[in-house]
Formats: structure tokens, C-alpha cells, sequence
């Protein structure tokens, strides 16, 4: 793992959930425990602009390998997708007394972030075991644990934060769980470079400031800007303050944007109200692989949300349909269009998505967070700050929101695009995998692009 890798997206997993409780003792259950901590860990991480995601807002329950698809299918399976697996320990007979905080990390990874974390828990007062991996009998060459061995390249750690038997040690884990959730962060951040104090870097020989700036997630010129450069020229051994990661802020222009540290194509277009496959097209982007620095241009919308396109040599009705997630049909009908047949240069309009059916109003109290009004209205917190062009997690209070219907008996609908599991439309939408299949009688995960849903 490369300590100063960008972060492509954060997976948090609260351990157990559902039929399956966990570690019980003294008047707590670990499912719960995990849960209140990743739900305050998400916030908290949602602040540092890097896509994060759970595996579980709700009280679900997961076989270990419907949890590590989830996990597999957030950001990719790369070492630059982090997963926290957020957990309480249990001491049973064996170890009467124990207490504590524990990290364990992946056989593929180093001891970096996983001791960088347990010392940071330590210092935010919690006891401190150790930091370490732990082989499988059958096979030692295998993790112990199936969340670190089964989430294929990515970089997994388990935050075991205390033990559930031990009253004292779980007392202090429930009054103080936010601050060792903060200590979590602070060990990402100070591993990856990420906020907090300003860092250091040596020049070595085939640097430039383009290199570093990409290392380090940030623009060389914020680097010039922090170590007052009037040039890009650089020596071997010259000592460079870089600046710290800001929360990336909405461009300046309307069409321009210039990816930030943590960006995902996912997460620019759902600020932007357009769809990943038009910020590709736009842009003659042929995977979904962003540089921090790169320029990208995006796509304009009328008035009423709608995409203009210009028709490229080699596109047909399917082809830019199956591209913006719509239907032929749909296209024809905002075109007028009476045949299917196409000329080079002519514009189309894309008609925006349908919305989700139904939308209340809700006004923020004393106390709300986007966490909260998204769970009361079992939705997710992407889909509130979308459908109210939100770009932080910041609210006031009698601030109005508008949220979607809660009406017993109405369902939405969603047309199936290119890259969609069940998964990851549940998620969108607030509900789960296993409702999403009853409501349409599904019997397999498999789906088809164009294939119309319905969402409870």
C-alpha cells in the first residue's frame, strides 16, 4: 500500500446486524454498537469530501459473502478503497478481565494505518491492546477473518473498540465512542495525508510539481501557492510545505470543474445533476480513472434539467439511450423523432430522469443532521442532498428540505442503466436487496439495462 495514495472511496461495515446480535453482555448487543458507531464514523467521514458508503444502514442481516460483495462492489477492487469494519469484543472465559481496543489488519497489507490507529484511540483515552494479523489454521497463507480475506485488493482493517464483557471497558465505550471514531479518522488522515497540519516532502530526483501534487491530493498550484514558487522548477533535497486536503467547493463557472482529492466520476455527477456515462462522453473518457487536477467539462442543462447531445459518427437511438440510462421510446418522444435514422451533428435533447415519485417538505430542527431526516424518510443521505443541491452536510435550523413521499402504497420506479446491481440501487433508495426482490418477484440478483423496477 502506498501511505500516500489518494483514497478512491471509504467502505465502513457495522459488524453483525439482524438475526445475527454479536458479542451480548451487559445490557448491550454489538449489532447496535457497531452500528451507532458507523453511522457517526459516515458523518464524520462525509466531511473530509472522500466517497464513503456502509454496508449496512439498518438493522440487516448479511452472510459474510453478500457483506464482502458489498464491500467489492462500492469503489472498485483496488488498495485505494479503505474498509473499516467496525466492531466490540467478547472475552468470554478465556480472557476474563480483558479490555481494550484492538486493530487487525490484512496479511497483504503493512502495519501503517492500523498502527497509526490504535495509537490514536490510546490517546483519546481508551485502553490499548495491540495491533495485528491473524492467519487461518486451515490455510496460513489465508486471513482468519473472512472480511479481511475476502475483499479481494482492497485495504481492510477490523476496530475492535473495547470488550462488551469487561462493564467498565464498555461503559467507556459507549460515553466516549465518538471521540476513538475520531481517533479512526485522525489515523486516516495523518496515513493518507489527508487535513490536519500542513506535511513535509523532500524533493528526490524525477520530481515534479505535477507528481507531488498528485501524491499528496492536492493542485501544484496550491504547492506553489504554500511555499511562495514563482516557478515549477524544482532541486533534489529541496524541503516543500504541502498544503493541507480542503472539502473540494463547486467551480466558479458553470461547466468547468477540476477534480479534488476524493472525487469519484460517481460523486461529480450526482453534484452536477448529470449521469457518470455523460461526463465520459463529454469528456472521451474511456474508463471511470480521475487525476486530482484534471479538468472536466460539464455537460450543460436547460432550464428544465434537460442535455442537449450532438450526434457523433457511429451513434444510434440504442446507443445514446443505453448511454443516459433512458428508454428509445423516451428519446423519440422528446425529439419527435418518427424513425429511428440519425445524421452526424444533429442535437438531441436527453430528457432528465424521472423523479422519484412523490416529495414532502420537511424543516430542519435543533438537533437534525442529513443522517437523521434521511433515516426517518428511509432514504439515503446522497439522494436528500441531490434532490436539494446540497454540496455539504451543513443544515440550520427552519431550513426547509425537501424529502421524498413517505405514502403508504406508493412505490417509484427506476430503469435499470449499464453498471447497476441491486446493491447499489437498494442503497440509493434507502431500502434493501431483499424488499427490492419481493416487490418484483425477483429470483436472481441478474438485471437487464432498460429493465423498469419497482422501488418500496
Amino acid at each position: 500500500m502506498n501511505d500516500r495514495a489518494n483514497i478512491k472511496g471509504i467502505v465502513i461495515d457495522p459488524g453483525h446486524g439482524g438475526s445475527d446480535p454479536g458479542a451480548v453482555g451487559n445490557g448491550f448487543k454489538e449489532k447496535d454498537l457497531n452500528l451507532k458507531i458507523s453511522q457517526y464514523m459516515y458523518d464524520e467521514l462525509q466531511k473530509l469530501g472522500i466517497p464513503v458508503t456502509l454496508t449496512r444502514a439498518e438493522d440487516e442481516t448479511l452472510s459474510p459473502s453478500e457483506r464482502t460483495t458489498r464491500v467489492k462492489n462500492a469503489y472498485g477492487n483496488t488498495p485505494d478503497v479503505l474498509v473499516i469494519s467496525n466492531h466490540i469484543n467478547a472475552a468470554g472465559t478465556e480472557q476474563t478481565g480483558a479490555e481494550g481496543a484492538e486493530v487487525i489488519y490484512a496479511l497483504r497489507n503493512n502495519d501503517t494505518l492500523a498502527k497509526k490507529i490504535l495509537e490514536n484511540i490510546g490517546e483519546a483515552g481508551q485502553i490499548t491492546r495491540k495491533y495485528y494479523q491473524r492467519r487461518l489454521p486451515s490455510d496460513p497463507s489465508k486471513d482468519y477473518y473472512f472480511m479481511l480475506r475476502d475483499t479481494a485488493n482492497t485495504t481492510p482493517i477490523i476496530v475492535e473498540y473495547g470488550f462488551i464483557d469487561n462493564t467498565d471497558d464498555i461503559n467507556r465505550v459507549n460515553q466516549n465512542y465518538k471521540k476513538y471514531v475520531d481517533a479512526v479518522i485522525n489515523g486516516i488522515k495523518e496515513t493518507y495525508g489527508l487535513g490536519g497540519t500542513n506535511n513535509t516532502y523532500t524533493v528526490k530526483s524525477g520530481d515534479s510539481l505535477w507528481k507531488i501534487a498528485s501524491q499528496f491530493g492536492t493542485t501544484p498550484e496550491a504547492i506553489r501557492a504554500a511555499n511562495n514558487l514563482t516557478s515549477d522548477v524544482l532541486r533534489i533535497g529541496q524541503i516543500l510545505t504541502i498544503p493541507k486536503q480542503n472539502v473540494p467547493n463547486p467551480p466558479s463557472t458553470g461547466n468547468i470543474y477540476t477534480v479534488q482529492n476524493g472525487d469519484s466520476l460517481w460523486k461529480i455527477a450526482t453534484r452536477f445533476g448529470t449521469t457518470i456515462n455523460q461526463l465520459k462522453a463529454e469528456n472521451n473518457l474511456t474508463n471511470d480513472n480521475l487525476q486530482v487536477g484534471q479538468i472536466l467539462i460539464i455537460p450543460s442543462t436547460t432550464s428544465t434539467g434537460e442535455t442537449n447531445y450532438t450526434v457523433k459518427n457511429g451513434d444510434s437511438l440504442w446507443k445514446i439511450a443505453n448511454q443516459f440510462g433512458i428508454t428509445v421510446n423516451e428519446l423519440k418522444s422528446a425529439n419527435n423523432l418518427t424513425s429511428d435514422n440519425l445524421s452526424i451533428g444533429q442535437t438531441l435533447t436527453i430528457p432528465k430522469e424521472k423523479p422519484m415519485t412523490g416529495e414532502n417538505t420537511y424543516t430542519v430542527k435543533s438537533g437534525d443532521s442529513l443522517w437523521s431526516i434521511a433515516k426517518k424518510y428511509n432514504t439515503t443521505v446522497d439522494t436528500l442532498k441531490t434532490m436539494n443541491n446540497l454540496i455539504t452536510d451543513t443544515l440550520r435550523i427552519g431550513q426547509t428540505l425537501k424529502v421524498p413521499s413517505s405514502e403508504s402504497g406508493t412505490n417509484r420506479t427506476y430503469t435499470v442503466r449499464d453498471g447497476d446491481s441491486l446493491w447499489k440501487i437498494a442503497n440509493q433508495y434507502g431500502t434493501t436487496v431483499s424488499k427490492i426482490k419481493e416487490l418484483n418477484g425477483l429470483t436472481t440478483n441478474d438485471l437487464k439495462i432498460g429493465q423498469i423496477l419497482r422501488i418500496p
